[in-house]
């Protein structure tokens, strides 16, 4: 090619609003996966591409399940960027329909495992000619199922960690079982943020972030709310808040069958004026505690991200199945006698460090590398094929039934009977909805009321 004279002019760039969007598609399963999701996506393109960033469409779709999240769950997520009146239900095999049709070049998967792994599976099977940059991670603390769920999740392109802690783990799974590990990315918790504590003159607030099956039987769960109730009778002048997820009838990433809600109904004494149930978004709450309780809840790292005054409970021993075992080494651990006699942990630097919880103000470099890598792949001109480390020949008795429970094949393929029905009108549609709609009130009834009763009964 020959060189350019000097009258020649440069190329004009075009400009940013006349660029073709990025086209990104959040597919979550229940409230708290939609706000990691919804968050990640936006941490990701936020800046990927340089100055002149592209403008990114952001399409919310959410799994048609059990924990699928309501309209009032969605709007006490908080912010997002998305707007949640066009958040719409699909099943998996819609949301392969929709992925093969939109065209989207990036997916972001923030479902349980086997929802990642089953979407991989269809994603492959669809065989585009140009297919979308995956990205998968967790919502919070890996405390269990360390193996399983991140070999559910292998094949996607990118793997978020959310933290150095945990990224070295999920490289050492991999490499352990011979595969890819490539896909691991250090990042953060996506909602980490809000302004440092600083305590306000007259006021004394402690709030115990509740979790919906960590404790899962009543006589611990009935433990937790009278310990803390009877905080609230030792500290009158103290405001103690119980800080809920959901409310009765509605879940979330884990199945609450026996809501705190209920229980407080139930306690002899009843209630004292200091001590109130509130729900909303974690951000606002934390804006007003002076001292965060809690078993193992995430709501500890948006805590001690912000500085403020946090202490882990030991009360009912510190188990793996309890999640309190992660705060080993963290110096928060503590039980409700010694807060009650005013003792408040004091947070280990070191171990804070590993943690992504980023107090030290690294907070805002915290995605770059996962943004760089998200960047790289969306410039590549063509992704190979999706490989995940399950296949029907490494999982035979495993992966059939993982695809099954979300209608599809062992080789990604919508099952017979399976396919996205076409939108029959908007009087068909709304009738349909409206099937679902009671269809998964029925459903999430029988989860809550029914299903517990019979195991109780079960036991006896």
């Amino acid at each position: 090619m020959p060189p350019r004279t000097s009258n020649e002019a440069e190329p004009a760039e075009t400009p940013a609003a006349l660029r073709p969007a990025l086209r990104v598609a959040v597919l979550a399963d229940s409230d708290t996966r939609w706000k990691w999701g919804a968050l990640t996506a936006r941490r990701l393109t936020s800046g990927a591409d340089g100055p002149d960033t592209r403008p990114v469409e952001v399409s919310g779709l959410l799994l048609r399940g059990r924990a699928t999240p309501t309209p009032r769950q969605l709007a006490e997520v908080g912010e997002v960027g998305i707007d949640i009146e066009r958040v719409r239900e699909v099943t998996a095999v819609e949301f392969l329909h929709t992925v093969r049709d939109e065209g989207y070049d990036l997916v972001v998967l923030a479902l349980v495992g086997g929802g990642v792994q089953a979407m991989l599976h269809g994603l492959a099977a669809l065989d585009l000619p140009r297919r979308p940059v995956v990205v998968t991670g967790y919502v919070g603390v890996v405390y269990e199922k360390l193996a399983d769920g991140l070999l559910l999740r292998h094949g996607a392109d990118v793997v978020l960690a959310n933290s150095a802690h945990d990224a070295e783990r999920f490289r050492a799974v991999y490499e352990g079982v011979g595969a890819d590990a490539s896909a691991v990315t250090e990042a953060a918790l996506p909602f980490l943020g809000g302004a440092p504590y600083r305590g306000e003159e007259g006021r004394d607030t402690v709030v115990f972030a509740a979790q919906p099956s960590v404790p899962a039987s009543r006589a611990d769960r009935t433990y937790l709310l009278h310990r803390l109730v009877e905080h609230a009778r030792l500290h009158p002048r103290r405001e103690v808040l119980l800080k809920l997820r959901s409310k009765p009838g509605e879940h979330t990433t884990h199945i609450e069958e026996l809501p705190y809600q209920k229980l407080a109904q139930r306690l002899p004494g009843g209630l004292p004026p200091n001590f109130r149930l509130v729900y909303g978004h974690m951000g606002e709450v934390l804006d007003r505690t002076d001292l965060l309780v809690t078993v193992s809840s995430t709501a500890a790292l948006e805590s001690l991200h912000r500085r403020i005054p946090t202490a882990v409970l030991t009360d009912l021993g510190v188990r793996e199945t309890l999640g309190n075992h992660h705060f080993v080494g963290s110096g928060l651990l503590t039980s409700w006698d010694r807060l009650d006699g005013g003792i408040r942990p004091r947070p280990d630097g070191r171990w804070l460090a590993g943690q992504g919880v980023a107090a030290d103000g690294s907070y805002g470099t915290a995605y770059d590398t996962a943004r760089a890598k998200v960047t790289a792949l969306l410039g590549t001109g063509q992704l190979p094929p999706l490989a995940p480390y399950y296949t029907p020949a490494t999982a035979p008795g495993y992966l059939p039934g993982i695809l099954g429970r979300h209608h599809l094949a062992p080789d990604g393929t919508p099952l017979p009977g399976a396919a996205a029905p076409q939108e029959p009108g908007r009087v068909r549609g709304a009738v349909r909805e409206t099937v679902r709609n009671a269809a998964r009130g029925a459903y999430r009834q029988g989860v809550q009321r029914v299903a517990p009763v019979i195991r109780r009964m079960g036991e006896l």
